[in-house]
């Protein structure tokens, strides 16, 4: 089965499925038991990580270009959907949205979006449902960053004003106008 030959050049923003966006920093030449193997050397700002992926291995681990911001608003549009099925138990539910995550594909991290965004305000969230839902998130806002130039919090908080996701509500939050109030009227 023949592949396409997958250019990627230094400097470019890539995905590598399980850890999201890296900067494709540089080619080398390794000696590995006696074999000259080009690697990749792509590092991973984020996590603090650097990774070296063999050339010839690079479209086999999933390794990719960004996606186009046509195919980042597709998956956005995608994520405003209405939730999937919850028929199956949440261990099985969770692992499947554990490989879509794992996938960097961005409309199947719009479906992990999705299907676990909290639609009210007073809508609660498992531990685990939430660190899967901030995992899917981040993953698309990286993307999303890059392709809109603006920094991660930024594409986050983006994302979720265009899927409408009420914000959480601030318990140890004090009203400033209260305490003003407060203090005229004790004149």
């Amino acid at each position: 089965m023949p592949t396409k030959k997958l250019d990627f050049k230094t400097g470019q923003y890539v995905v590598y499925p399980t850890q999201g966006v890296g900067k494709l920093i540089r080619i080398e030449e390794q000696t590995i038991g006696n074999q000259k193997i080009k690697m990749m050397v792509i590092d991973f700002d984020r996590n603090h990580m650097t990774l070296r992926v063999p050339v010839e291995r690079a479209e086999i681990s999933g390794l990719r270009p960004l996606s186009s911001a046509r195919k980042m608003d597709e998956a956005i549009a995608a994520a405003k959907g209405k939730a999937g099925a919850k028929r199956m138990i949440w261990a099985r539910r969770a692992a499947q949205y554990e490989e879509n995550i794992n996938s960097g594909d961005p409309m199947k991290l719009a479906e992990v979006v999705r299907d676990l965004q909290r639609r009210t305000a007073t809508d609660t969230m498992t531990f685990s449902a939430r660190q899967l839902y901030l995992r899917a998130l981040e993953r698309m806002a990286q993307e999303f960053a890059i392709l809109h130039k603006m920094d991660l919090d930024e594409a986050s908080d983006k994302i979720e004003d265009i899927l409408g996701v009420p914000k959480e509500i601030d318990l140890n939050a004090t009203d400033e106008d209260e305490e003003e109030v407060d203090e005229t009227d004790e004149e």
